[in-house]
């Protein structure tokens, strides 16, 4: 895809991320270039990660969401940047685009065209989703009509969609006191989250109010006079003032795919310096095709800090041709708050490696956000993915009240740089009782999975349960209160402290069986692991002890998990 060098004029579909970043760029880089920004809407740059917090009153005035008008734009950086203008056609042959006005239509030339037209809301067939009560949270219009409803009486919400901007709209309409049902058709909330985690997240959910409905869609909106009712594909029908669609978005690239430039399913394919298919075309942000920095599958990927920097990037090739840096890979870091919680990720999870064929081992921690005895001491639970053969980090997420945007980013920054889970160990991170342990979680996720790598440890995990149960011993080493709060049926209860004096015990009960040890987050099971494998068992500590398994177990969890009433359990010879 050549290009040549230093255009004259710059087109630019479509503001917000990508688009104004490559328009402030080019003008960094060009003083003399004619920079056009034209945008469907009538705000060209504005906060769209700040909407729901402006429909919850957290942002309390609209103006707060626009970054930059046009205006300001023309004073600042000299471009000429031109709302509501639609662009319905492209030429590139011409190089030329055809645009929608309240004045008409107009074509406008270019000697270099980016594209950067984002995605729109998936909606789909429902019966009544045309009612007006329905608004996506996409555009500022969108926010101030559901912060207007909720101003003006609305008392009950249902969204449709548990993804990011689900829950956030979730979160800030249960903050304003509405009574608030979340429909998600997948099996659980936040979906690119792993289950064991969603959980966490669904379960502060439920303390916020909302009413779950998970693993279920809308089979239809009937409109009414004074509300509307959300009828569910299992007959559930809830009252709703306002809904909240967000269910997916999907590329805004019809009218450049009718152009002839090349996209796959949707999205606008592009090399490494968001070069299209056509000359002097470039493409930016959720609109476009990127490959995924950990399983190489190309994928639109619709976070605002790659779009930004990818577009600085496009204004480079743009007007340094043969200079500039190639627009990285996504690895997908993203964060949201719920509640008191925090839910971050980055790199891969199970489903996308699975779908790579990616052999991969995963650990479960539940470290302090720092020291434990300073105050404020709070849990972090954290799932990490390496790559079996070379232990190469392929995956992380975190869920926890304090400190989960400082390890992802830490993590994702070990993912960027290719490190393995090993090299985690060796990280020297800012340490001071209020903010960290010597041995921070980073660290120990690097010192667990050393373990695991060299065979130090050897892991079995909540999925493995069923299996467990009917064919090996359960050995649980937490304390007499700990287990009498919960415990699996025929486990044998020996604290890991007096294992070495009671291996007899564990060897009657396991009567030629493997032993699987548990105990609250993995620590002491782990401990009693080295006992055991000394001694010639065969034995395999549970990845992220109890905590993970009742997340991972979710429902079941009341059923499975037994509080202490019958002897099931020895412990000391006497149960």
């Amino acid at each position: 895809m050549p290009q040549s060098p230093s255009p004259h004029r710059i087109v630019i579909v479509g503001g917000v991320a990508g688009g104004m970043s490559c328009a402030a760029r080019a003008r960094r880089l060009d003083e003399s270039a004619e920079i056009i920004v034209l945008e469907r809407g009538p705000h060209v740059s504005f906060a769209n990660c700040g909407l729901p917090y402006y429909v919850g009153g957290e942002i309390a005035e609209a103006d707060k969401l626009l970054v930059q008008t046009p205006a300001s734009l023309r004073a600042a950086l000299n471009l000429d940047v031109r709302t509501d203008h639609d662009v319905t056609a492209v030429d590139t042959a011409a190089q030329t685009v055809t645009v929608m006005t309240a004045d008409g239509v107009e074509q406008i030339r270019y000697d270099a065209l980016v594209l950067s037209p984002g995605g729109q809301a998936v909606r789909p067939p429902l019966p009544g989703l045309d009612s007006p009560r329905v608004r996506t949270l996409r555009t500022v219009d969108d926010a101030l009509a559901l912060r207007n409803r909720v101003d003006t009486g609305a008392r009950r919400a249902v969204v449709l969609g548990a993804g990011f901007i689900g829950l956030e709209a979730a979160e800030a309409l249960a903050a304003r006191g509405l009574a608030v049902s979340l429909v998600e058709l997948a099996g659980h909330v936040l979906p690119p989250l792993e289950r064991e985690l969603a959980t966490l997240v669904a379960d502060e959910l439920v303390d916020l109010g909302v009413d779950l409905h998970i693993g279920v869609g809308a089979n239809a909106v009937e409109q009414g006079t004074e509300h509307d009712v959300v009828v569910l594909a299992d007959g559930t029908r809830i009252d709703a003032d306002l809904i909240v669609l967000s269910v997916g978005v999907r590329p805004d690239t019809a009218t450049f795919e009718a152009a002839g430039i090349v996209c796959d399913r949707g999205a606008i394919v592009v090399d490494e310096h968001g070069r299209t298919s056509a000359p002097r075309v470039w493409a930016v942000g959720d609109a476009t095709a990127a490959i995924d920095a950990v399983t190489g599958v190309r994928r639109p990927i619709a976070l605002a800090g790659p779009a930004n920097r990818a577009g600085r990037l496009i204004a480079d090739d743009i007007l340094r041709p043969g200079a500039a840096r190639a627009v990285p890979s996504s690895v997908g870091t993203a964060i949201v708050r719920v509640g008191s919680l925090a839910a971050a990720l980055t790199g891969a999870n199970r489903t996308s490696l699975d779908a790579a064929g990616t052999r991969y081992r995963t650990l479960h921690l539940h470290p302090n956000q720092h020291a434990g005895y300073f105050p404020g001491a709070a849990q972090l639970h954290l799932i990490v993915h390496f790559r079996e053969d070379d232990g190469l980090l392929l995956g992380a997420q975190a869920v926890g009240e304090d400190g989960v945007d400082k390890r992802i980013d830490v993590l994702a920054t070990a993912i960027r740089s290719s490190l393995t889970v090993d090299d985690l160990m060796d990280l020297d991170l800012a340490y001071s009782p209020p903010y960290g342990a010597a041995k921070d979680p980073v660290n120990l996720v690097g010192m667990l999975g050393e373990n695991v790598r060299t065979g130090q440890l050897r892991l079995w995990y909540a999925d493995d349960l069923d299996e467990v149960l009917a064919s090996a011993l359960v050995l649980d080493v937490r304390s007499a209160d700990e287990v009498a709060t919960g415990h699996l049926p025929g486990a044998l209860h020996i604290p890991h402290t007096e294992l070495r004096a009671r291996l007899a015990e564990v060897t009657d009960a396991a009567d030629g069986r493997p032993v699987r040890v548990m105990c609250a987050s993995g620590v002491r099971s782990a401990i009693a692991y080295r006992v055991l494998v000394q001694a010639g068992f065969d034995a395999a500590s549970l990845s992220g002890g109890i905590l993970t398994l009742r997340a991972a177990l979710g429902p079941r969890a009341a059923d499975l998990l037994r509080v202490w009433s019958e002897p099931v359990v020895r412990e000391g010879g006497s149960r």
